[in-house]
């Protein structure tokens, strides 16, 4: 069970930390701008903004919990916040995907894509967390 939730562990942090990187670049990958109008430079500031911080979160916090991992199977309740803090982001994106979906024009495998991935994220890092929160209350 333990070889498991390492797997399930490191697989669902570097998944995360993946998708922190990648929205650095989502901007200009999907052009996002190209449907703004130029008069609106305050909204593409604010957009640039929001996503820079949300990238630079994601990824320092997949970064921090995949260098604590030692730290969580031992049972530092500091690096097992920080894991339960993750997976409630994830938590959290599943959440607004459901209240909120992504619209399923122009391309529906994207959204799918896009909610079904959180899923996934969200199983493996729910894994290692529930039995990190079992071997502190045991």
């Amino acid at each position: 069970m333990i070889k498991l939730s390492k797997i399930c562990y490191y697989t669902g942090t570097i998944l995360s930390l993946m998708i922190g990187i990648l929205h650095f670049f989502v901007p200009w990958v999907f052009e996002w701008y190209s449907y703004i109008p130029s008069e609106y430079e305050n909204l593409i500031v604010s957009i640039d903004w929001v996503n820079f911080c949300f990238s630079f979160m994601l990824s320092g916090i997949s970064s921090l919990v995949l260098l604590w991992g030692k730290k969580v199977f031992t049972g530092n309740k500091e690096a097992i916040t920080l894991l339960g803090f993750l997976t409630f982001v994830w938590i959290f994106r599943v959440f607004i995907a459901i209240v909120n979906p992504v619209p399923l024009e122009p391309v529906a495998a994207v959204a799918y894509g896009q909610f079904w991935g959180a899923v996934l994220i969200i199983l493996l890092m729910l894994v290692p967390l529930i039995k990190a929160i079992k071997s502190i209350l045991d």
